[in-house]
């Protein structure tokens, strides 16, 4: 009785405290997922994957940690002295020369604790209000470094959306932003996330704060710093080996990533890394985008700064993957996304969320979650961009500026074809070291978009589209005579050999098969997919036979069609710009010349060639009659599921051209790029002993003629046709 009278004079709050104190803490706009902690078995995984993230080298040695902090020591007492310097000399006086100061901050991985050995540091230089960016940053400390021997590859980018100094210090890279903030002199005790540091400043100053700003929110709203930490290494590596680490390039950079992890540890404020990266794929796998990510409410304030919100902003509506940053004002930290970049990145978390599924049934182990993505078998066409420049300083920054467009390559083919050519720009630069100038080249997967009914003779025409694209390439202000750039079509097996790892390429039929039978097998089932062991077992009998063709495809020279009337001449070919032909010797000028001559017309179009150079760089000769590119696209199924979760965020209920069109007649695209771009090879660079490099096919046309049935496991060895319709096996 007297149990029972304690339970009903109990006070009505005491169960409520009780509820109260079960209540799980709120991480984020929405409560979490799951409390639920590591098991033995999960414990166990978390060991096995930081063992793999530091064999893998992801962690930096005491030496190197010292040396960065000896660096920024450095580089501290560098901004206080050209402050100091300003000061006096606009003639203030001696106690504000005195007083007069500039603080460095950092942010990015190195403020997040995720850095590995070599990677550069995200710094900002904060100053007070009569020190500016355009002159006394970009111009007096720009300077100031440049006289020091210890600096080196110093690189100002003053018109980037957020204005950067990108320089070596003692061999440590370092990207330094300014901002110039409403004090006459700044403390050293400066607390950026406050919000009076945003009174009266510029959008590129809030901008450069912004990324100090976000990093020090992202710490405060992660339930457990160290597992945050761990699973960001993870997931950084993993989108690097995947290739989706780019901003730039229109995938996520490593703030991106930095906010998607910490969304997840709110959701599972106890799991531990191997679980986080598990949930992670799972949770991202099923995210309906565009709905946001947030790992807080978006904050308004008076100062009247825009803020991400779809609601007023007209342009907010178009992001494709909306991923929310903390700190007021809150934006969209991956404006960059593409429909096709994103596609890509759906693709890959699916990828991970198998493997992690299969680790978790002790199917996998963790080496198999980053395994490389072989992006050059994974299409059977590609855009490769070739980059040239004068010496090895101009194509940084030339390759700066030409990267940084990509992006807009991407989108104005989505455009132009209303997304139904799919693009996959591959965040990654090749160097072929046998070149003798400075170059480096990007390459772009196409596709046709999944699902698209096939019309007889369809084609995508994307001339006006790379045109376009070059004329935004040539709007760079800073442009230098020697920097040019190529945009040619390659099939899959056309890559040159300098984008393997091992020098060569991988073939991807088991074995030899003719013109005819290829035809039949490309129009019957439309894929030919041939594994690994059987590449192996008949290889070198693969090799025998592209010998035999090698010998067969010289033999046909003897019998080349003379070139059309409207074809390029060789005088067009050749005839460039002094600063394009500086250094090419007579003997290796009519060596090009006379390979130009023999050029075999492909469906009766002799191939061009079609150089992008800078404004200045002398007059573009542009010949587009009759160029088109033989494209073969289809994509993988994606398909989105159900997830459990209380998040808006997820479902509920669970040169116009580059290179002649590739033939096997000899006329290869180093051919081209010799004579256009100072890429002046030996003649008879073709490795004729192992008949394994293949000439690269003709490329300065830019028409997409799709195929029905071509797949992206499937490669019909065919010559390409200008024009050829859809159901044509030519």
């Amino acid at each position: 009785m007297v149990g029972s009278d304690s339970l009903n004079v109990s006070p009505s709050p005491s169960p409520p405290q009780q509820k109260e104190k079960q209540s799980p803490k709120q991480w984020g706009v929405t409560k979490p997922l799951s409390q639920a902690g590591p098991l033995e078995v999960d414990i166990q995984r978390s060991k096995e994957l930081e063992k793999f993230l530091v064999d893998a080298g992801l962690y930096e040695s005491a030496e190197e940690a010292a040396k960065r902090e000896e660096v920024l020591g450095r580089l501290k007492q560098i901004v206080k002295d050209w402050v100091k310097e300003l000061t006096r000399v606009r003639g203030y006086t001696d106690q504000m020369v005195e007083d007069a100061n500039a603080v460095i901050f950092t942010f990015g991985s190195y403020r997040l604790g995720v850095h590995g050995p070599g990677a550069d540091i995200d710094t900002l230089c904060v100053g007070p209000s009569y020190v500016n960016r355009e002159e006394d940053f970009f111009y007096v400390l720009h300077n100031n470094l440049a006289d020091m021997e210890e600096v080196t590859e110093l690189q100002p980018v003053p018109d980037a959306h957020v204005p950067v100094m990108k320089f070596k210090f003692d061999g440590i890279s370092i990207d330094l932003l300014y901002a110039s903030i409403s004090l006459l002199v700044v403390p050293d005790d400066l607390d950026i996330s406050n919000m009076s540091v945003l009174y009266e400043i510029d959008e590129p100053t809030v901008r450069s704060l912004n990324g100090c700003r976000v990093a020090d929110q992202i710490l405060k709203l992660v339930p457990n710093i160290e597992h945050f930490c761990t699973t960001l290494r993870c997931l950084k590596l993993w989108a690097k080996r995947r290739g989706v680490y780019s901003n730039v390039t229109g995938f996520l950079g490593g703030v991106n990533w930095a906010l998607l992890v910490a969304r997840v540890c709110q959701f599972y404020p106890n799991a531990n890394p191997s679980m986080l990266v598990s949930r992670f794929f799972r949770v991202y796998t099923l995210w309906r985008w565009p709905n946001p990510v947030m790992l807080c409410e978006i904050e308004d304030d008076e100062l009247g700064f825009s803020v991400w919100d779809p609601r007023k902003n007209p342009w907010d509506r178009s992001h494709h993957m909306p991923i929310i940053t903390p700190a007021y004002p809150c934006m969209n930290s991956s404006y960059n996304v593409s429909t096709s970049t994103l596609r890509v990145m759906m693709e890959q978390f699916q990828f991970g969320n198998k493997i992690c599924e299969d680790i978790e049934l002790n199917k996998a182990e963790w080496k198999a979650l980053f395994e490389p993505y072989l992006f050059f078998e994974s299409y059977k066409n590609y855009l490769q961009v070739d980059i040239i420049a004068a010496d090895s300083d101009d194509l940084r920054a030339w390759k700066g500026w030409v990267e940084s467009r990509l992006r807009q390559l991407t989108l104005m083919i989505e455009r132009d074809t209303l997304g139904k050519l799919q693009c996959h720009p591959y965040p990654h630069d090749y160097i072929d070291h046998s070149k003798q100038c400075a170059h480096c080249a990007f390459f772009m997967g196409l596709q046709r978009k999944q699902g698209e009914v096939i019309q007889e003779g369809q084609q995508f025409d994307i001339r006006q589209t790379v045109d376009e694209f070059r004329h935004q390439i040539n709007l760079y202000l800073y442009w230098k005579p020697g920097m040019e750039i190529y945009v040619s079509h390659v099939r899959r097996k056309q890559i040159p050999a300098y984008v393997f790892p091992e020098g060569y390429k991988r073939s991807r039929h088991p074995r030899p098969v003719s013109q005819q039978q290829l035809d039949k097998a490309s129009s019957e089932d439309g894929e030919a997919c041939w594994t690994g062991s059987a590449e192996r077992r008949l290889k070198r009998k693969k090799e025998l036979e592209e010998m035999e063709l090698k010998r067969e495809s010289l033999e046909k020279r003897q019998s080349i069609s003379p070139l059309r009337q409207d074809s390029v001449s060789p005088d067009l070919v050749c005839s460039r710009s002094a600063n394009s032909l500086k250094g090419c010797s007579p003997m290796e000028f009519e060596t090009i010349k006379e390979r130009a001559e023999s050029c075999q017309p492909i469906g009766g179009i002799t191939p061009q060639v079609i150089p992008c150079t800078g404004s200045s760089g002398g007059e573009m000769q542009h010949h587009d009659r009759g160029k088109e590119i033989n494209t073969n696209m289809t994509t993988s199924n994606q398909g989105m599921h159900s997830v459990e979760t209380s998040d808006a965020g997820c479902i509920s209920n669970a040169s116009n051209g580059g290179n002649p069109e590739i033939n096997d007649q000899g006329f290869s695209q180093d051919d081209i790029c010799e004579a256009n771009s100072k890429l002046l090879l030996d003649s008879g660079r073709e490795n004729v002993e192992d008949g394994l490099r293949e000439e690269l096919e003709a490329n300065g046309q830019h028409v997409m003629v799709l195929n029905s049935g071509d797949g992206v496991g499937s490669e019909p060895v065919q010559k390409t046709v200008m024009r050829l319709s859809l159901t044509s096996s030519a």
